[in-house]
C-alpha cells in the first residue's frame, strides 16, 4: 500500500513541482519494467562499435506477412516474405526476430533453401547466401516460424512485453521482432499483412484493411503503401468506444478503463490532431486508433494509425504529456524518423516537444514553464554522453528517454528561442514537407533551419548535440539611482563555464511594477550587460522561463532528487540516501530532499528516523508545496503504527488544513481519520 501511494501521490500534479520519479518521468516506460530497463545500462556506455555491433548493411523495402494467431494457445504460426536491397557486397544477411520463434526454414523465389543459423542471445537470424549477392539488387525471401508469444519472456528488451498473445487479447509490436526485422527503428517499409484469427476476434493494424470470414476464423488483410514502420498488430475482442472530434476520428479499445475515460482520451487525440497539422502539415491519416495493451508493456508506443497505451499509460485522467508525445509520433516517427539511432532525438525529443507546445497552446504559458522545468531536469539526470551518441543506450532505457527525449526537446527549445517563434516553426513545417516518408539526419534539419532563418547555426548544433557539456550560471550586478527621476540602471555580469557557449540569455527586472525583460547576448564566460527601468529593480533573474539547459544550485538540488528517486524506486535505498545527502549538502533545507529520505526510513520501518525527516520536510523550504500535506499524513500514519492515535489524529487534520488535494492528500487524510492506517501484511517465504 505504502508504495503503491508513492506513486500516485507523485505522477502529474507533482511533475509540476519539478520533481517527478522515474515511473513519471519516462513517457513510455511503466514502473513494472522499470527495474529491467534500468539494469540494461550496464552496457550503455559500451565503445561505439561495440554497442551497436556491425552487420551487413541491406535495405529492406516490403514485406508480405500471412500470419495465424491462436489466443488460447498463445501462438503464432507465419510467412514473411521479405524484399530488401544488398547496399554492399555481401553473402551473408542478418535479421532479428523474437527468441521465442523457431524458424522452419527460409526460401529464396526460387525455392531454393538459404542457410540459416539462428542466434537466440542475440535474438538474430543469420542467412547466408551461396555466392556474394549483387549491390543494388533486389532481393525476395520467405521465413517459415512459429512459436509462442507470452510477453515478457525472452523479450528483446528484458522485462519489457513487447509481443504477447493472451487469450482475451494480443499485442504485437515491431520493437518485439514478431516478424524478421532490419536496422531496427531506422530502416522504413511498406508492408502488406494477412492475419487470421478465431471467430469473434478483431486485428487492428496500420493501413488500408479488408477482412473475409472462412468456417470459424476471420482473415484481416492490411495493406500500407508507403516506406514506415507499419509493423505493429493488436488482436481484441470488444467493439471500440469511437469519438468523432472535428473530423478527427478516433477509435479506443480500452479494455479496464471507462467509456467515459475513453471519451475524454478521444476528444484529446482529436484536438491534439488538430493542433499538430496546423504546425506540422497533414498526417497520414484522419483517423487514429487507441488500444490498451499490458501491465508489463511500455506506457506508450506509436505505429502509423495506432497509439498503444498500456493501463499504467492511460491512468485515472488523461496525461497530456504521454498522450500528445504519441499522436505526435504520427509525424516524427510515421513520417520522418531518424536514419540511425544516433539521432533518435529527431524521433523522441521532436516528439516530446511537440506535446510540450500543444500544452501551451492549450493550457497556457505558465504550465508549458512547468513542464519546461521539469523536462530540464530529467534531461540533467543522464549527461555523460552526447545527443549524437544515442544509438549506444538500450532501447526503453530512462537514459534514452533522458538524453534523446529530454535534452532534446531543451534542444529545440532553444533553438526555438534562438531562431524566434516564426522562423522555428516554419522550419518544423518545412521539415516534415520536405522529408515526408523518408529517413532523416541532424544535419537535415539543420540545413532547414539554416535556409529559413538565413543565419549559421552550426555552433549552436554542435554545442548542443555533438558536446556533454552544459553551462553553469552565476551573475552580479549593481542598482544605480538616475537622477532627475529619471528611473533605475542596472548594471551587471553573467558568468558561466563554457569558454564555447554562444546564446542569447533572457533577463528579468523585478521592480516595484511591472517586471522588465532584456535579452543578453552570452559569449565566452563572462559578458556584461546594462539595463535601464522606470520603477525600482527588487531582483534580477537569470533565464526566468527555463529557456536553457543550464545548472544553478537550485537545479543541482533537483537533479540529485531525480537520482535518487531513480535509486529507490529500484531498492537500492543506501544509493539512494547518499544522493539525497549531495542535494541537502547543496541546501540544507530542502524539503523534497527530507521527505524522500523519510519516505526511504519508512518503507525500512525506521519509523523514529522517518519521523524526524518529515519534520524537517515541514521546517524546510516548502518547496514543494505538496511536502506539508504528505508529510502529515506521513506522520499520521507512523503515529497509527506506534499506536498513537491521537497524534495521528492531529497530523490527519493538520493535513485537512492545508487544502492541498495533491493526488488525492485530503481523501487519504480523511480515510484515515475515519480508520486508523495499518501497516500492509507482509509477504515472505514461509514452509
Amino acid at each position: 500500500m505504502r508504495q503503491h501511494l508513492m506513486r500516485r501521490r507523485t505522477i502529474r500534479t507533482m511533475a509540476g513541482s519539478g520533481v517527478m520519479p522515474v515511473a513519471a518521468k519516462t513517457p513510455a516506460l511503466g514502473p513494472r519494467v522499470m527495474l529491467a530497463a534500468l539494469l540494461l545500462t550496464a552496457l550503455a556506455l559500451l565503445p561505439p562499435g561495440r554497442a551497436q555491433t556491425q552487420v551487413p548493411l541491406i535495405d529492406v523495402e516490403f514485406y508480405r506477412i500471412h500470419a495465424e494467431i491462436d489466443p488460447l494457445g498463445r501462438s503464432i504460426e507465419a510467412l514473411a516474405e521479405v524484399r530488401f536491397v544488398p547496399r554492399e557486397a555481401m553473402n551473408l544477411v542478418v535479421f532479428e526476430l523474437h527468441t521465442n520463434l523457431n524458424v522452419n526454414g527460409v526460401v529464396t523465389v526460387d525455392g531454393d533453401d538459404v542457410a540459416v543459423d539462428r542466434v537466440r542471445e542475440d535474438n538474430q537470424v543469420r542467412l547466408t547466401f551461396p555466392g556474394a549477392l549483387v549491390v543494388g539488387n533486389p532481393v525476395t525471401v520467405t521465413f517459415q516460424y512459429e512459436g509462442q508469444l507470452t510477453g515478457v519472456e525472452n523479450s528483446p528488451v528484458q522485462g519489457v512485453s513487447l509481443a504477447s498473445i493472451d487469450p482475451d487479447r494480443a499485442y504485437l509490436l515491431y520493437p518485439g521482432r514478431w516478424f524478421p526485422v532490419n536496422g531496427y527503428a531506422a530502416d522504413r517499409f511498406s508492408a502488406e499483412m494477412h492475419i487470421t484469427v478465431p471467430a469473434g476476434y478483431q486485428v487492428v493494424a496500420s493501413g488500408i484493411g479488408t477482412s473475409s470470414e472462412s468456417d470459424d476464423k476471420v482473415q484481416y488483410s492490411f495493406n500500407f503503401t508507403q516506406p514506415s514502420f507499419p509493423g505493429s498488430i493488436a488482436v481484441v475482442q470488444e467493439e471500440p468506444v469511437r469519438v468523432d472530434y472535428e473530423g478527427i476520428n478516433t477509435l479506443l479499445y480500452f479494455k479496464t478503463a471507462s467509456a467515459d475515460l475513453a471519451e475524454n482520451y478521444g476528444a484529446e487525440v482529436g484536438r491534439m490532431m488538430g493542433f499538430f497539422t496546423e504546425r506540422f502539415g497533414p498526417p497520414y491519416s484522419t483517423t487514429l486508433t487507441v488500444i490498451e495493451t499490458g501491465d508489463y508493456a511500455p506506457n506508450a508506443y506509436t505505429a502509423p494509425g495506432i497509439v498503444f497505451l498500456s493501463p499504467f499509460g492511460i491512468g485515472e485522467d488523461v496525461n497530456r504529456l504521454l498522450l500528445g508525445t504519441e499522436v505526435a509520433h504520427q509525424w516524427w516517427r510515421t513520417l520522418i524518423s531518424p536514419g540511425n539511432r544516433n539521432h533518435s532525438w529527431l524521433d523522441l525529443g521532436l516528439a516530446k516537444y511537440a506535446a510540450m507546445l500543444e500544452i501551451e497552446e492549450n493550457e497556457g504559458e505558465t504550465e508549458f514553464i512547468v513542464f519546461l522545468r521539469d523536462t530540464q531536469i530529467d534531461a540533467l539526470t543522464y549527461d555523460e554522453i552526447p545527443v549524437l551518441q544515442a544509438g549506444r543506450l538500450p532501447d526503453f532505457s530512462p537514459e534514452i528517454y533522458a538524453l534523446a527525449g529530454s535534452k532534446g526537446a531543451m534542444v529545440l527549445n532553444m533553438l526555438r528561442f534562438t531562431m524566434g517563434d516564426e522562423a522555428f516553426f516554419a522550419t518544423l513545417k518545412q521539415f516534415a514537407e520536405k522529408h515526408a516518408w523518408s529517413s532523416v539526419i541532424t544535419e537535415d534539419l539543420l540545413e532547414t533551419a539554416e535556409s529559413v532563418s538565413g543565419k549559421s547555426l552550426q555552433s549552436f548544433f554542435i554545442q548542443w548535440t555533438e558536446n556533454t557539456g552544459t553551462p553553469e550560471f552565476s551573475q552580479e550586478y549593481t542598482i544605480y539611482r538616475l537622477g532627475g527621476g529619471k528611473g533605475f540602471r542596472v548594471m551587471g555580469k553573467i558568468s558561466q563555464d563554457m569558454d564555447t557557449f554562444s546564446m542569447p540569455v533572457e533577463v528579468e527586472v523585478q521592480t516595484e511594477g511591472e517586471p522588465e525583460y532584456e535579452m543578453i547576448e552570452v559569449r565566452g564566460r563572462s559578458s556584461d550587460y546594462v539595463i535601464e527601468t522606470f520603477g525600482k529593480p527588487r531582483r534580477v533573474v537569470l533565464d526566468p522561463k527555463s529557456r536553457i539547459l543550464r545548472y544553478d544550485e537550485s537545479i543541482h538540488v533537483k537533479v540529485a532528487i531525480r537520482k535518487g528517486e531513480q535509486l529507490m524506486e529500484l531498492g537500492y535505498y543506501d544509493e539512494a540516501l547518499d544522493t539525497y545527502q549531495q542535494a541537502l549538502d547543496i541546501n540544507r533545507y530542502s524539503s523534497l530532499a527530507h521527505y524522500r529520505i523519510g519516505e526511504i526510513f519508512f518503507r525500512q520501518n525506521n519509523y523514529q528516523s522517518a519521523a524526524n525527516q518529515f519534520r524537517e520536510a515541514l521546517n524546510g523550504d516548502g518547496e514543494p508545496e505538496w511536502t506539508e500535506v504528505w508529510a502529515h499524513i506521513s506522520l499520521g500514519n507512523i503515529f497509527d503504527i506506534t499506536d498513537q492515535r491521537d497524534r495521528a489524529v492531529n497530523e490527519y487534520q493538520l493535513a485537512l488544513r492545508t487544502r492541498d488535494n495533491t493526488q488525492g492528500a485530503l481523501d487519504e487524510a480523511q480515510k484515515y481519520l475515519e480508520q486508523p492506517y495499518r501497516r500492509p501484511r507482509r509477504t515472505e517465504r514461509v514452509y
